[in-house]
C-alpha cells in the first residue's frame, strides 16, 4: 500500500491538553478541600487586653472613670474587675462577693516596706478555692525561701557580704509570704467577676467594694492582664516602697509615699500587641 492510501493520523495535541487541564483541576479541588479541613489559626495570639489602673496613673481618676463606665453600661453579661478597699481574708471575700459568679481573685501578702509578689488565684468556689490556692502558693514560697538560703550559703555569697545579705532578706520575705498564705491571711484585694449591669452595680454598692471596673471587651481571660489598685494606693498607682526595712516582724500595710498628681483620667485598659503574660506581674 502506498503512503497516500494510509488513513490520516489523528493529532494528540488537543487530547493531551484536555488531560493536563483535568489533572490540574483535580489537584486544585483536593488542595481546597484539605485547606478547609485545616484548623484556622488563632488570630488573637500575642494580643493582650489590660484591665485596671495604669502604672503611674491617678488612682482617683481611674476610680471615677470606672464608676462612670459602670453607670453607662448596657451590655449583656460581661466580665468586671472588682477592687476592695482593704485586704480581705478568704471568708470575707466570700461574704463580700456572695451571689456573684467569680473566676479569680488577686492577692499579695502586705508586708511593711516590702514589694511582694502579686498572684492570681482561680476561684470558682468561695472561700474553698481561695484557701486551696493560697496553700499552693505557700508551698511555692517555701521552696523559694529554701533556694535563697542555699544561695546564701554558697561560696559565691560567702565572699560577698552584700550578696549574702540580699539572699538572706529574700529568704525571710519568702518565708513570711508562705506563712501568710498558709494561715489564710487578709491578702486578697481584688476579684474578677461576671454579671449583668444590674448585678455589677449592686456589687459596687456593697460594703468593702472600692470599685467595679466593667470590661465588656474581654472575651478571653487567659489573654487578659488585670491590674487593680492596691488598697493603700490613694493618689498614684505605683509599687509599694521597698524600703529594705528589717525583714522581721508581723504583717501589715505596705508602705507607700505616693505624691498627688493631676494626670488626665486614664482609660484604665488598652489592647496591646505583644507576648506579655496575661498573669499579673510580680512586684518583687
Amino acid at each position: 500500500m502506498s503512503d497516500d492510501a494510509r488513513p490520516p493520523r489523528r493529532s494528540r495535541g488537543p487530547l493531551l491538553s484536555w488531560l493536563a487541564l483535568g489533572c490540574a483541576l483535580v489537584v486544585l479541588l483536593v488542595a481546597m478541600a484539605q485547606r478547609r479541613d485545616e484548623p484556622v489559626g488563632d488570630r488573637t495570639v500575642g494580643e493582650v487586653t489590660r484591665v485596671g489602673v495604669v502604672d503611674g496613673a491617678s488612682v482617683p481618676a481611674y476610680l471615677g472613670a470606672a464608676a462612670d463606665e459602670l453607670a453607662r453600661l448596657d451590655a449583656p453579661d460581661g466580665w468586671a474587675l472588682v477592687s476592695f478597699g482593704d485586704y480581705l481574708t478568704p471568708a470575707r471575700v466570700a461574704t463580700t462577693l456572695a451571689g456573684a459568679p467569680v473566676s479569680a481573685v488577686v492577692a499579695r501578702v502586705p508586708l511593711p516596706g516590702r514589694q511582694t509578689e502579686i498572684v492570681r488565684i482561680a476561684a470558682l468556689r468561695l472561700p474553698d478555692d481561695v484557701v486551696g490556692g493560697m496553700a499552693e502558693v505557700a508551698g511555692r514560697k517555701d521552696r523559694e525561701a529554701a533556694d535563697y538560703r542555699a544561695r546564701a550559703a554558697a561560696p559565691a555569697a560567702a565572699a560577698d557580704a552584700g550578696l549574702r545579705r540580699r539572699y538572706d532578706t529574700d529568704a525571710a520575705v519568702a518565708a513570711r509570704e508562705a506563712a501568710g498564705y498558709r494561715s489564710g491571711c487578709a491578702c486578697v484585694y481584688a476579684a474578677v467577676v461576671r454579671g449583668a449591669p444590674a448585678v455589677l452595680r449592686a456589687l459596687a454598692a456593697r460594703a468593702g467594694v472600692r470599685a467595679v471596673d466593667p470590661a465588656p471587651e474581654v472575651t478571653r481571660l487567659d489573654r487578659t492582664v488585670f491590674t487593680p489598685p492596691l488598697p493603700e494606693q490613694r493618689d498614684v498607682a505605683r509599687p509599694p516602697a521597698d524600703t529594705g526595712a528589717d525583714a522581721g516582724g508581723g504583717m501589715g500595710d505596705s508602705s507607700e509615699a505616693a505624691p498627688t498628681v493631676s494626670a488626665p483620667s486614664p482609660t484604665g485598659r488598652a489592647r496591646v500587641a505583644g507576648s506579655a503574660s496575661p498573669n499579673p506581674a510580680p512586684t518583687s
